[in-house]
């Protein structure tokens, strides 16, 4: 039987763990992130993939960083034929990709060679994409550089956010390992190469990319909003208090008031922006639930008329 390291961390790893856990291969080992301070007690918490891991019975290892030799040598003592890797949160180096005669392949939630990096279904939404994917690539020492194996599109529906869009390219991806993993190892898949030319990379996100630069176009800032819920969330500040859009939408329509301003609008709460208006669906006031707009309204009767972000 085949043997398999996998390596993931997050919740969209999840569902390609879960398609080799059942019982086609010999799923050696799993290697995640290690467990980091959460919440306000900062008590350690451990990642989905762990969590998983532990109930199905799988070894895990969490090695602070693979550039340790002993950490390699670890890895090394498994004899893994090939290693499964989805959203692990690390760049792996040739002592690592060079392990598995079947070498390590990627599970990746875009169509590659577009938006390699650490967040591309974020990227994908804020750009305006109307499709995106899975790709599962056969790794080197780029960043998501390496030739690919298989890929399959997905469209990106108008109210997707990046948690919604995550779950489903989580499960696409899933599929998809399950589909070439077979055909990989069987020697049926000749490797493509990316086009470098058509490549575009995102960066990690960053808390603070979640902050509303209300003089930004409405479209822009609303696709903001779905691409950074659930984190960082599109967050601004009201009366000194961060006020999260969760949800919004963009209105053709200008109103000579400075950005940021707050209206009414067709019986919703509304904000001008540079450019066009952003219809407010549902916000979260800090320490509060999230509710509808138009009910944070009738709670709070000075919204309308204020200005956001000052």
């Amino acid at each position: 039987m085949v043997r398999v390291v996998f390596m993931g961390t997050p919740a969209f790893a999840v569902p390609s763990l879960a398609r080799l856990a059942t019982g086609d291969y010999d799923l050696v080992a799993v290697v995640t992130q290690p467990d980091k301070p959460s919440g306000r007690g900062l008590q350690l918490a451990i990642s989905p993939v762990k969590a998983f891991a532990l109930a199905q019975g799988i070894p895990v290892l969490q090695p602070p960083t693979l550039r340790d030799p002993a950490a390699v040598a670890e890895l090394a003592a498994l004899r893994p034929d090939v290693i499964v890797v989805a959203a692990y949160g690390q760049i792996l180096r040739p002592d690592v990709l060079n392990l598995p005669r079947h070498g390590c392949i990627n599970v990746h939630a875009s169509l590659l060679p577009r938006w390699r990096g650490a967040a591309p279904v974020q990227a994908a939404i804020l750009a305006g994409d109307q499709v995106t994917g899975s790709t599962i690539m056969l790794m080197d020492e780029g960043m998501d550089t390496g030739p690919i194996l298989a890929q399959a599109a997905l469209a990106i529906h108008p109210d997707d956010t990046g948690g919604t869009l995550t779950e489903r390219l989580a499960q696409q991806g899933a599929d998809l390992l399950a589909e070439t993993l077979p055909r990989w190892l069987a020697g049926e898949i000749t490797p493509q190469p990316q086009d470098g030319r058509l490549a575009t990379v995102c960066r990690p996100l960053r808390k603070e990319q979640g902050i509303i630069d209300w003089s930004r176009p409405a479209e822009e800032i609303a696709r903001a909003v779905r691409a950074y819920n659930p984190w960082p969330a599109a967050t601004t500040t009201w009366h000194g208090q961060a006020l999260k859009v969760l949800r919004a939408r963009a209105v053709a329509e200008q109103l000579g008031d400075e950005p940021g301003r707050v209206v009414a609008w067709d019986g919703a709460p509304a904000v001008v922006t540079g450019d066009g208006l952003l219809r407010l669906e549902e916000v979260q006031l800090a320490g509060r639930p999230a509710v509808p707009a138009a009910a944070f309204v009738r709670g709070h009767r000075d919204f309308v008329g204020s200005r956001l972000g000052e």
